[in-house]
């Protein structure tokens, strides 16, 4: 099990605010794993962004995980730290039917901060519609939903996005890199030049060696490396591409059992993973959008150490938008007709994980004048459907390859 970071950080704001009468801000957290707590893999902990946002504010009511072992390890890091308050009376449980059978009026959360496995969401199956339990049991609560939205078929999560739509409530996916300043600076040159967009091009390397979950290695229960991980890549590409025609993705992979696939590094027993479950090293993929133009992506599970490389481009008549390493420092790179040289802008310190969840509490303080939500369960679907279709495609290629 990997343990939760230590609180090492400093929120000065927190300390400003101590003492000020404030109306308290009840949020439940589902999942005590590192999305929610971090970890030394990356920059994601929505905990950290939401006391960075709302400051004592913040009253994580419930923490709801099945392995009370890992609650207590987080709870007591965070009550051991100055954000004590927040969790001074977090109730741990391990089923969200557990705590509405025991939850009183001052418990009532405004968010439900969804960040546990796929595998038990984004469908209408017993045991993996936890959305739509929520939704039951909860009404009107807002939903903050981590990537990917499932691991199952597509037309469940459609199912799911139906319901949550119908339900007229507020929900949020977890695409950040949608809210980098500078993804917004290459959409607001798309839109200012009325450009149209030609060809998107992303390019996902993870460090694989520093991956210790099994659960990321059995594309069983994460749906693979593209449906996991390389769909923030696939879901940026839509951003700027739009629609994507789902009968045109075809794709190529480099798997675990091929000479090019060995990898020296794992950090986790492969062996006790189901062959037939273990991921491919490599999954490179084309697709035309509705619009005619193309879009490709290549995952790569084949670097070690800690650090990620990852970069997409986009062209439109005359221009180059290059965005390279958008989860830690992003740099644009833009090329204008007239000039061969290429502008190079620095955004250090933009942190798109706080920004979502800063437009999420705007939103369901002040209404969707306040802020504005990009990527709902709808829109998340249609990336969904784009990662399972280059899961399939690969298959589908593999299997033409081996015989």
């Amino acid at each position: 099990m990997t343990t939760m970071l230590d609180v090492s950080y400093v929120i000065a704001s927190w300390a400003q605010s101590v003492g000020l009468q404030q109306d308290p801000f009840n949020v439940v957290i589902v999942g005590a794993g590192n999305v929610n707590f971090g970890s030394e893999e990356g920059p994601w902990n929505h905990s950290y962004r939401l006391e960075q946002k709302l400051g004592p504010r913040l009253k994580v009511v419930a923490l709801i995980d099945p392995i009370f072992e890992r609650s207590t390890d987080v709870l007591q890091k965070k009550r051991a730290s100055f954000v004590e308050s927040a969790y001074r009376d977090t109730a741990m449980h391990k089923t969200i039917q557990d705590f509405a059978s025991v939850m009183t009026p001052a418990q009532k959360p405004k968010l439900f901060l969804i960040g546990c496995p796929s595998a038990y969401r984004g469908s209408d199956e017993p045991g993996r519609d936890l959305e739509l339990q929520i939704l039951k049991l909860f009404p009107n609560t807002a939903l903050f939903v981590e990537k990917p939205i499932a691991s199952f078929e597509v037309s469940k999560a459609v199912i799911v996005a139906n319901a949550i739509r119908q339900a007229n409530v507020t929900c949020s996916v977890g695409y950040m890199l949608r809210y980098l300043k500078a993804v917004q600076m290459m959409k607001r040159i798309i839109r200012d030049n009325h450009l149209t967009v030609m060809a998107t091009i992303a390019r996902y390397a993870c460090a694989y060696q520093s991956i210790v979950k099994p659960f990321w290695w059995d594309k069983e229960l994460s749906g693979g490396p593209v449906i996991e991980q390389g769909t923030h890549f696939c879901d940026l590409s839509r951003y700027f591409g739009g629609d994507v025609e789902i009968s045109t993705v075809q794709a190529h992979s480099v798997q675990w059992n091929e000479a090019p696939g060995k990898l020296s590094k794992i950090g986790i027993d492969e062996g006790q993973i189901p062959q037939e479950n273990r991921i491919p090293r490599v999954t490179s993929a084309n697709w035309k959008y509705k619009n005619g133009s193309t879009g490709s992506l290549t995952h790569l599970a084949t670097l070690q150490g800690t650090a990620y490389s990852c970069e997409i481009e986009v062209y439109c008549d005359g221009y180059l938008l290059k965005l390279i390493d958008p989860y830690n420092e992003p740099i644009l790179h833009v090329r204008r007709p007239g000039s061969d040289k290429e502008e190079i802008y620095n955004f250090k310190g933009d942190d798109p994980f706080l920004s979502e969840i800063s437009a999420i509490t705007d939103v369901i303080e002040k209404g969707s004048e306040a802020a504005e939500i990009l990527s709902d369960f709808e829109d998340a679907c249609k990336t969904y459907e784009l990662t399972w279709a280059i899961r399939l495609a690969t298959e589908r290629t593999q299997q033409t390859y081996n015989k």
